[in-house]
This record gives structure tokens, sequence and C-alpha cells, in this order.
């Protein structure tokens, strides 16, 4: 994992556990072992599973995993997750904490794979955004890509996206464009536009993607006729899993972006079973 992801284990151990598990230490031998089994108790897409074992291990690193399925692939309600053996004061202690995890995970990857299997294989492609829960972007934009959906911008540094506050202080959306493209050439680019002014002077600047937020079908239909194929189409704003069908079907749109990937996404219901060993 991750250092980063590896701290946001910590922090989420230290948030629930605090000075340690009064229950578990009062109830539980403290030799005891024990096997537990996490199952999903809805249909669904599995992510998650590296951050949801390294609880368990920070808590007993002696544990031992056994995966019984793998992540990315949609299954049914009763299928089987993980299964970790080890101290059972460390699986009772580090449940939560990992059952948190993997669940948010799973309904962000679960949400994205509805969503993918819906537009089907001739519609756009589904970005995610930066609307994430801050510290676990990378986990979460995982969690997007094990949905069958496309990482868009990691953050501010990795792709330039001019919005309309930033053409309005460069003079424009073609002056915009064109400083963006002489300071960092390196990176790729898109521009928003609102209109078919905007969409002129943001082509003519060489713009290799525009941006098409919060515009109706009809007026995402005109822009697609304006371009005629000469930049990559995206459609964003207040896009919900329905009106994601209406936009990633118009012919000529090649991404839709949707915040509520992981800002919206419900948490995939799982069960955790303990068994004690001999």
């Amino acid at each position: 994992m991750l250092e980063l992801e590896t701290d946001l284990v910590d922090r989420a151990l230290a948030e629930d556990v605090g000075e340690g598990d009064a229950t578990t230490a009062a109830t539980v031998d403290g030799e005891a072992r024990g096997l537990a089994t996490i199952t999903q108790k809805a249909a669904g897409v599995i992510s998650g599973l590296e951050v949801a074992e390294a609880v368990f291990q920070r808590l007993d690193p002696e544990v031992a995993f056994t995966r019984l399925g793998p992540e990315g692939e949609w299954r049914e309600a009763g299928a089987g997750v993980l299964r970790v053996e080890g101290s059972a004061r460390a699986l009772l202690t580090g449940e939560r904490t990992a059952l948190n995890f993997l669940g948010r995970l799973s309904g962000v990857a679960t949400k994205t794979a509805r969503i993918v299997r819906a537009v089907g294989p001739g519609g756009a492609r589904i970005l995610d955004t930066r609307k994430t829960t801050p510290g676990m972007r990378m986990l979460e934009k995982r969690a997007v890509a094990d949905g069958g959906g496309v990482n868009h911008r990691i953050g501010l540094f990795d792709f330039i996206l001019i919005k309309e506050n930033h053409a309005a202080l460069a003079g424009g959306v073609g002056e915009a464009v064109r400083r963006a493209r002489a300071a960092r050439p390196d990176l790729p680019l898109a521009v928003e536009v609102r209109d078919a002014a905007e969409i002129d002077a943001a082509l003519e600047a060489g713009a290799p993607r525009l941006l098409l937020d919060n515009m109706s079908p009809e007026r995402v239909r005109d822009a697609v006729a304006q371009v005629a194929g000469r930049a990559e189409l995206e459609v964003s704003g207040g896009i919900d899993d329905e009106t994601v069908l209406v936009y990633a079907t118009i012919p000529g749109v090649h991404f839709v972006s949707m915040g509520a990937l992981t800002h919206s996404a419900p948490v995939l219901d799982l069960s955790l079973i303990l068994e004690t060993l001999p």
C-alpha cells in the first residue's frame, strides 16, 4: 500500500480504538484465535481488500488472509469476500474499521459498475472527479476503476482543466488555452465552454478537449454538431444515475464525468462472522 494509505489506516484505528478496545479486552482471552469470514449481503463489486487487510495486519502482524473472490467483478449476495485467521482480539477490534473501508470502497465500485453496465459498450466513458473523501482519493479512484469507470485527473497537478473562473481571469477561453499550452505543453488539457462563441475560441486555440458543463441534452447535441470531431467532448454538471444514460448515449460525446460516483455512493452491505479456533 501507499504510505499515505497506511497512515490513513493508522488514523482510522486510532479514532476507533483510542486507548483500547474495552469490550474485547474484558471478554476475550488474549491467547484466543479466530477465523473471520466477510461475506457480501448485497450484490455488487468488491474493492478495497488491501486496505481492509492492512487494518487487521496492523493489529496482528501474523494474521493470514484468504481472498474468496476477486476485486472488480460483479457478484451476487451471499458471495464470500475474505477469510482472516489470527488473534481473536485483533479480529474483533479491527472489524468495524475494516468493514468501513471495504463497504465504502465497494459501494463506489458497485455504483460505478451499475452505471457502466447501463450505458453499455457503445456509450461514452464514465469518468470520476475530484469530489472524493479527503485522504481517500486514491482508494476511491481505484474503486471507480474496479467498477469499470475511468479515472480523470488525480489532482490539480496532472491535468490542465480550465474552468470559467480561470478563463475570466486570463482574458477569455482562447487566451487561457494559449497560456496553458505555452506554460505546460506536457500536460493533457480540457477547457470549459458555455456557448458557441467559446467553442469557436477554444477550437481556434487548439484545445484538444472541451468540457460541456451543465448543458441540456439539446445544447450538447448542438455542440457536437459545431465541433464536428475537431476535439473530444466531455459532459459534466449534476449528472445522476438517470441523466447519465441520456448524455452518455449522445453520439459524439466521448466522456461523462460524475462526482456522484464518489460523493453519493451507498455503502455495500457486508457481514463478518467470527468463529473461534482451537
